[in-house]
């Protein structure tokens, strides 16, 4: 029997957690659905601040979220699984911490029980998208919106 003191994410392996636990975890800061740039010889990932055609930069979210990887041929769906294994996956990502026995941030919704704290602490995207991968034309126009560090 898990401890019931303990919220979730500290007892339920992800495997295991629900749909709704899983989704929950998710902290809405839009870093995943920002275009990222793999340089071919070193494999080094390169974040962009060009959103995907179906972000909202406003309230980072997905405009579609049920219908993404039909709409976004490169939409990546996190599973328990990949989330261990994707090098481009923020530092800040609750997935990524839960995977590897971290506890989430304060600015988390789940902890702080606000889904504003994740953009009051700076951490997600909002006001930070420069494009939207729909008004490029040509895919050297993503260099110019290169960013130096992960957002």
């Amino acid at each position: 029997m898990r401890a019931m003191s303990q919220p979730f994410w500290k007892t339920v392996p992800l495997e295991e957690m629900t749909a709704a636990q899983w989704e929950s975890l998710c902290d809405g800061c839009g870093k995943c659905c920002l275009s990222k740039l793999e340089d071919e010889d070193t494999g080094d990932i390169y974040f962009t601040s060009v959103g995907c055609r179906l972000f909202d930069a406003g309230t980072c979210r997905c405009t579609d979220y049920a219908n993404r990887q039909k709409k976004v041929e490169d939409c990546v769906q996190l599973t328990p699984q990949n989330v261990r294994t994707i090098p481009w996956l923020p530092s800040t990502c609750a997935y990524r911490l839960v995977a590897t026995g971290q506890d989430l941030a304060w600015w988390h919704p789940l902890v702080s029980g606000r889904a504003d704290t994740v953009h009051k602490a700076g951490i997600s995207v909002r006001g930070k998208v420069t494009a939207n991968e729909s008004d490029l034309a040509e895919p050297e126009d993503y260099f110019d919106h290169m960013l130096a560090d992960e957002p």
